[in-house]
């Protein structure tokens, strides 16, 4: 009786957030929404490498998706800081569905090639630099307790991970059978969940910050605070560093699935999947913490594990090791990202949490595309295989480099868990 009860309050422990309504909307229609978006991306990747057979595109599609996040976040930033991020959320997605059913028209009419993908993708990508950062201080917003915002952080992740584990595996079956099209149509129709959730919050009054100042100086100010504090610094660079080297591997994956495992679209969908199953893993891991105490720890291990997983990938010509091993990666870049955003979250200030997330933004999707082209270029040098190796050393290299400093800055952290109530305070 006492380990059943104990396994209740650890299932309840996970799911706390949900003591929030809005929240609940909006976990559901997000759910729906990044099945699509999976799907579409995979089908996007295997279009492109069908269009051109070459890595190259591939790293030039990816490029175009992600560059807009590098140059407009900081001025997202600005601007979820100053307006409502319930409406910028309900534009973002309204413009989204849009483009994903303009790409599902041009795809099924027969009429797409890869100049309209790079420029849809650009305008996705442009949508993304505005509506992640809002979506991510939105959060914020719509769970009542501030106890509960690591929890909820945490089940977005597993969310991200549910999605990525069941869109990919239907992506890669409605490719083989029917084709890319109907992937990007069910996409923009699945945005519909989304806005009926949005629409269906009851959400109390926000404070909208009133400042004056110039827009650049708006800017100039939360690039200091951002940059300026060690700890929000430290995890900035770290995930710039591996947006550039790590996160490219998902442009890389269709070249595995077909000249290395000999396969076709289930294999990448498989592979995708395996991804997201060890996503999902480690964001129940997140979601069951008490606490973001010690989470810096977690922040410091996690590229070694994906880094480690790059380089047996590469190594692997059996498809079942390979799942196997892209299980761990998917559990080491999830741990990284969420643990990432969640340290950020909480030891940031609330009239700057958005400039703050839009450079959380640019540091790991911003560099994405730079990576991609990067990633894409070298796998056409020297094979995707040894692109994957020398992005795997990278990984474990800046894992080793962050945990260098880390004594430091848990000292710098603790002064602020303390004034939020997170560490009791210690009288003398």
């Amino acid at each position: 009786m006492t380990s059943k009860v104990g396994n209740l309050r650890h299932l309840s422990r996970i799911g706390r957030a949900f003591s929030s309504r809005n929240y609940r909307l909006y976990f559901a229609g997000q759910g729906l929404s990044m099945i699509g978006t999976w799907m579409t991306l995979i089908a996007t990747n295997w279009l492109v490498l069908q269009l051109t057979h070459s890595a190259w595109w591939l790293g030039i599609v990816g490029f175009a998706s992600q560059i807009p996040t590098f140059c407009l976040a900081p001025f997202a930033g600005v601007f979820v800081d100053r307006w409502s991020r319930y409406h910028i959320v309900v534009a973002a997605q309204v413009l989204a569905m849009f483009q994903s059913l303009a790409l599902a028209f041009l795809a099924l009419t027969g009429m797409i090639n890869i100049w309209q993908i790079i420029g849809l993708s650009l305008l996705q990508g442009l949508i993304n630099a505005v509506s992640v950062p809002a979506l991510q201080a939105f959060v914020k917003e719509i769970v009542e307790k501030q106890e509960n915002l690591g929890n909820a952080i945490a089940l977005n992740a597993s969310l991200i991970s549910s999605a990525r584990l069941i869109g990919p595996a239907i992506g890669g079956l409605l490719i083989a059978t029917v084709g890319s099209g109907m992937c990007f149509l069910i996409d923009g129709i699945s945005y519909i969940a989304v806005l009926v959730a949005l629409m269906s919050m009851k959400l109390p009054p926000v404070k909208i910050s009133v400042e004056s100042s110039p827009q650049w100086q708006r800017l100039k100010t939360g690039f200091s605070y951002a940059f300026g504090f060690p700890p929000i610094r430290s995890v900035l660079l770290l995930m710039a560093l591996l947006g550039f080297m790590g996160l490219p591997y998902v442009v890389l994956a269709p070249i595995f699935a077909t000249d290395v495992l000999h396969g076709g679209a289930e294999t990448l969908g498989f592979l995708m999947a395996a991804s997201a199953l060890g996503a999902f893993i480690a964001s129940i891991y997140l979601s069951s913490r008490l606490s973001v105490v010690g989470l810096e720890n977690v922040i410091a291990m996690a590229p070694r594990i994906w880094g480690i997983g790059f380089i047996v990938f590469s190594l692997s010509r059996i498809l079942g090791f390979s799942l196997i091993v892209m299980v761990a990666v998917g559990f080491g870049v999830v741990l990284q990202i969420a643990a990432c955003n969640t340290f950020v979250q909480t030891i940031v200030e609330d009239d700057k949490r958005g400039r703050v997330m839009s450079f959380f933004s640019m540091s790991f999707m911003g560099m994405v595309p730079f990576g991609s082209l990067f990633s894409g270029w070298l796998a056409n040098q020297i094979g995707a295989p040894n692109t994957l190796i020398i992005n795997g050393a990278v990984c474990i290299f800046s894992s080793f480099i962050f945990a260098k400093y880390l004594p430091v800055l848990t000292s710098l952290i603790q002064p602020i868990y303390t004034e939020i109530g997170i560490l009791p305070k210690v009288h003398s």
